[in-house]
């Protein structure tokens, strides 16, 4: 009489050097969940299903990262768990076990591919700090383009008044207010009638 336990197991898939599909070797442990549904067949149908599953669950996991880049590795992580689970689980069938889960738990880089990586992120966050500095002087230039117009606007406003005003300056009681915005360019207005006056 063979006693079979039904709770889940908690098997360590030991690392491995594998070799992703863009030629970066790497170091990968995982971790698999699994549970005996048919304690008939994981008898009968094979020796030792724990150790079979591990076996298996090795090799799995190499191939199947070996089937993606290192880039697409780190960012679909979940995406390859889920794939290594199916396929293990399709082979765990047979022998009345069954994969609830895989986990990628650990994945060691080589050296000269951390600071290729360290470098490039330096690289993007130059590149976002340049953009944003871009953008802030583009931002300036449009608000003093837009200050320009107000001024010019404004000269040329004051200049028409002054231009209005300028024949009566030779009445000895003659006083008259100006608005605030006039009263800033109120000095190059009259210099330039000055200057009008002088050429005529």
């Amino acid at each position: 009489m063979v006693r079979v336990s039904l709770r889940t197991v908690t098997m360590q898939i030991p690392s491995q050097k594998i070799i992703t599909k863009d030629n970066v070797s790497i170091d990968i442990a995982a971790v698999a969940y699994y549970h005996v549904t048919d304690p008939e067949k994981s008898v009968i149908q094979i020796e030792n299903v724990q150790s079979a599953t591990n076996q298996i669950s090795q090799t799995t996991v190499r191939n199947v990262v070996g089937q993606f880049s290192l880039d697409q590795l780190l960012a679909e992580t979940l995406k390859i768990n889920e794939q290594i689970k199916m396929v293990i689980d399709k082979h765990t069938e047979p022998w009345g076990a069954e994969v609830t889960a895989v986990e990628i738990k650990d994945i060691t880089l080589p050296t000269t591919c951390q600071r290729a990586m360290a470098k490039e992120a330096e690289a993007e966050r130059e590149r976002r700090a340049k953009i944003v500095a871009a953008e802030g002087e583009f931002q300036a230039a449009v608000k003093l383009g837009e200050a320009a117009d107000i001024i010019s606007h404004t000269l040329s406003r004051s200049s028409f008044v002054l231009s209005r005003l300028w024949p009566k300056c030779d009445r000895k009681e003659f006083h008259h207010h100006l608005p605030c915005a006039i009263m800033t360019t109120v000095q190059e207005a009259i210099k330039m009638l000055k200057t009008d006056s002088a050429t005529k």
